[in-house]
């Protein structure tokens, strides 16, 4: 659908307008009163902080007097069920296999975009952080199977030093201020899509049991409904919420991790806006036309309202939408919930002296830490050296160090491929402490270089010209 153009002799802005300065009061206040709130949503930072303040929590609740109402607390069951059919799963259950899925499809999102528009969209461009996510998988998935080399019960957690948590990772980058030329950013961001690639991957691939192939059938069959909604034009998203539910329950079935179920629907979401920025501003002009024709006729006005409504909601994709809409829910709820569930590691009930469990402490500390480094920054260097990738403007060899460095802050993605790798719970809260040591080691290794390297990397020549890498 394309929106007419405006009458050219009508102009909108005939539209009487207030005088600047006539906010009531009670306005003013508000805005005072919560644009403290609004900075701080508006800090790439802030969800990192409320992540660490949840595990903070969880780790002292876990370690206290209440550290059995902590256990009990997940493992309280929740009855669901209509009629005859129901369910009693626990809460830890709904947390890691529910509300993880919100999370996956968001991230799904995210992949998508940048595979249509984005810094994925194109060969050349993806090829700098193709090349950093690949060898940050690849050598400190190497170096977890170098240290546990004969430990026993270690061999499955090679997957948790693959994952970077890019809400971290984007916040020690920011604490670092201006140092940090936008370009650096942006690499981070497209290696840690790639990276949360890989890792969906791995998950798919060698942590799910026992496929059954009638679940795959199930979940195409929700895949088909999606198809069929997006061929009707359907556009509301929580029409789609039932052939994602078939997608969910499919996946279930089948023996996979039901978050892959939220990467499949994000990745078939539409990315394709009806009006697109132009088309808004052409539709809404229209429209205040119309409404200053019809200021004295209240179903006119009203109508030529829900066209500027109609327009400003089909000028994102749904897609866009939906990542936007979602975004701080996952950001400041699912993700802290999620640390809050998963990172009360009891230290009195971990035993390093037990077979292979020091072996695996020290692996994923040693895959996420230097791993990780070596992996993210001499891969990115070696492809821009061969002439396989092209080196950002603002970004060198030393500021490849530190996104590697920071790219060893696994903590969510980490936990949460942890909590797949091992059914032993005594291994288990040894690979969530080693999560949460190569978490904290890795931003600090990534503020001192970042300090360190980045000052001299943020000035360039004085000609103005891009520094020589």
């Amino acid at each position: 659908m394309t929106p007419s153009k405006p009458d050219q002799k009508t102009r909108p802005d005939s539209i009487p307008h207030l005088p600047p300065g006539t906010l009531h009061p009670l306005h003013l206040a508000a805005a005072k009163l919560f644009a403290p709130i609004d900075r701080f949503l508006s800090i790439s930072a802030a969800s990192g902080i409320v992540l660490v303040a949840a595990a903070v929590v969880a780790m002292l609740w876990a370690n206290s007097g209440w550290q059995s109402s902590y256990h009990a607390l997940w493992h309280t069951k929740v009855t669901l069920g209509i009629g005859s059919l129901r369910a009693e799963p626990t809460l830890h259950f709904l947390v890691n296999d529910v509300l993880m899925v919100v999370f996956f499809f968001v991230v799904g999102l995210e992949i998508k975009r940048e595979m249509r528009g984005g810094e994925l969209s194109d060969l050349r461009r993806a090829a700098l952080p193709l090349a950093a996510a690949l060898g940050g998988m690849l050598v400190p998935a190497l170096v977890y199977l170098a240290i546990t080399a004969g430990a026993l019960g270690a061999e499955t957690g090679w997957g948790v030093v693959m994952a970077t948590d890019i809400a971290f990772a984007v916040g020690i980058l920011t604490l670092l201020g201006p140092r940090v030329p936008p370009t650096l950013r942006i690499l981070l961001l497209a290696l840690a899509i790639i990276d949360d690639l890989g890792a969906i991957l791995v998950i798919a691939l060698f942590y799910s049991h026992g496929i059954t192939p009638l679940g795959f059938l199930i979940a195409l069959g929700g895949v088909f409904g999606v198809r069929v909604f997006k061929w009707f034009a359907i556009r509301n998203p929580w029409l789609y919420l039932l052939p994602g539910a078939v997608i969910w329950g499919g996946i279930v079935y089948s023996g996979v991790h039901p978050t892959i179920a939220g990467v499949v629907l994000g990745l078939l979401t539409p990315m394709t806006s009806w009006y697109g920025r132009q088309g808004f501003l052409a539709a809404t002009r229209e429209a205040l036309a119309d409404a200053d024709h019809h200021l004295d006729d209240r179903h006119e006005f009203v109508a030529a309202l829900s066209r500027i409504d109609v327009a400003r909601r089909e000028a994102l994709s749904p897609g866009e939408r939906l990542e936007h809409a979602l975004h701080p829910w996952v950001a400041f709820g699912i993700m802290p919930i999620f640390a809050l569930a998963n990172a009360g590691v009891s230290l009195g009930s971990i035993d390093l002296g037990a077979p292979g469990a020091m072996a695996t402490l020290l692996g994923i500390v040693g895959g996420l830490v230097v791993g990780k480094t070596l992996g993210i920054s001499v891969a990115s260097w070696g492809a821009a050296r061969a002439g396989l990738a092209a080196m950002p403007v603002g970004v060198d060899h030393r500021s490849l160090l530190v996104v590697g460095s920071v790219g060893g802050i696994g903590f969510t993605m980490s936990m949460f491929i942890a909590s797949l790798a091992f059914d032993d719970e005594a291994r288990l809260g040894v690979a969530r402490l080693g999560v949460l040591i190569a978490s904290a080691t890795a931003a600090t290794l990534g503020l001192v270089l970042g300090r360190l390297l980045l000052r001299a990397a943020a000035v360039g020549p004085a000609d103005g010209s891009p520094a020589a890498h």
